[in-house]
């Protein structure tokens, strides 16, 4: 349930967020606005994926029956979705034609897929951010055989728009999303909760099937994770993005600001020493 009666720095929102738990993997470099946020306001925050990816065997594919060969273009939505597929295709002894198209929801995947092959302009084409940015791309496309490897977890959202605008289209689970142990976590008291898909929600409950949110704040980035919040029965507290937020951390700050104040770690220190 959104929570929208308790003013700024009232009700739910009076206690400041001392600790944030981040439930993705550890930055691997210095280089964080996750840490700039610490640094700033005096935060500890932990990062602990949520859920892990299973590999589908190559025996397991092959009972989806699908020809990689046949198709012209693939689609891809993650790094997650650019190994397990070139993981399929060294287990299958499949090299990719020169002439295949790769169609990327982002230039950060777009970047990644290089890891793979040599990128041709003119056989990449790259979204700005989300699938629905990508649909304008595909519809210039009309002609290809598309191929769309994923989680058996995903959203709807290709499927549904290569149907509707009768594309040729083929869909290929190649891994699968799984809530990891958070066994050792012990419990999960944070002031704030920071969740970035609906699996992450699951795992949140298949781990703790007791959770009593009480007062730690609930952030959801995209509409989907948003939407899992609130049908678990949970404040969403923050939500990204936003039009002045577009990155969770944004949004975790501006939530900071606006029920806090604008006060970094030092002022708030010296604040408290002079009482």
């Amino acid at each position: 349930m959104a929570d929208t009666k308790d003013q700024p720095g009232t009700g739910r929102h009076a206690n400041r967020i001392a600790t944030i738990l981040v439930s993705q993997p550890q930055p691997t470099n210095d280089v964080s606005p996750y840490f700039s946020i610490a640094d700033k306001y005096g935060i500890k925050v932990d990062f602990r994926e949520f859920i892990e990816v299973q590999p589908v065997s190559y025996k397991e594919f092959r009972k989806e029956r699908v020809n990689i060969l046949e198709h012209t273009a693939v689609i891809f939505t993650s790094r997650n979705a650019v190994d397990h597929f070139f993981r399929i295709c060294q287990e299958s002894k499949i090299e990719m034609p020169a002439e295949m198209k790769y169609f990327c929801i982002s230039e950060q995947t777009a970047n990644y897929l290089q890891k793979y092959i040599v990128l041709r302009k003119r056989k990449l084409f790259v979204g700005q951010r989300t699938a629905a940015d990508m649909f304008d791309v595909i519809r210039k496309h009309k002609g290809e055989t598309f191929l769309y490897p994923c989680s058996d977890i995903r959203k709807d959202d290709i499927p549904e728009f290569m149907r509707a605008n009768n594309f040729k289209f083929t869909e290929a689970v190649i891994y699968r999303t799984v809530a990891s142990d958070l066994s050792d976590l012990t419990d999960v008291k944070y002031d704030c909760i920071a969740f970035f898909s609906p699996s992450g929600i699951s795992s949140l409950f298949i781990n703790f099937p007791g959770f009593e949110q009480n007062g730690t704040r609930i952030a959801a980035f995209g509409p989907t994770t948003a939407k899992a919040v609130i049908d678990a029965g949970l404040f969403l507290d923050i939500e990204a993005p936003q039009p002045n937020a577009p990155s969770m951390t944004g949004a975790i700050e501006a939530y900071i600001r606006l029920h806090h104040g604008s006060a970094t770690a030092s002022e708030a220190t010296a604040k408290k020493a002079s009482k």
